[in-house]
């Protein structure tokens, strides 16, 4: 459903995961400074990082993923030195990672898989 090579921006500062659509979009808008509505996949954690939710236009609406980890922590990358944001870009590869559990280092080659994740 999700088009290769779209952009992924996660957004480091917890969010309520009980938002729903309008919300996420003008978190978008407000913390990434892009419209919900670009050819990119938005992705927001709650506090504990067990849960998380993807925002993506399909070109037809607004699409939410979400996701519940039995076990363990999304491992977030760390915000590149020098950017004083709370957003990070991501490839696609990355976000794959993420969302198995393996530790993204981002711009680094060092990815480590958490064993309390299966």
């Amino acid at each position: 459903m999700i088009p290769h090579g779209v952009e992924i921006f996660i957004s480091l500062e917890p969010v309520n995961l009980g938002l729903s659509f309008d919300r996420l979009a003008g978190l978008v808008e407000q913390r990434m400074e892009r419209s919900a509505r670009d050819a990119a996949l938005f992705v927001f954690f709650n506090r504990r990082r067990t849960r998380m939710k993807a925002l993506f236009f399909d070109g037809t609406g607004l699409c939410i993923f979400y996701k519940r980890l039995d076990k363990g922590r999304f491992r977030l990358p760390e915000p590149i030195e020098g950017d004083d944001g709370d957003v990070v870009e991501l490839s696609e590869r990355e976000l794959d990672d993420l969302l198995d559990g393996i530790s993204v280092d981002h711009g680094r080659a060092k990815k480590k898989r958490d064993p309390t994740i299966h």
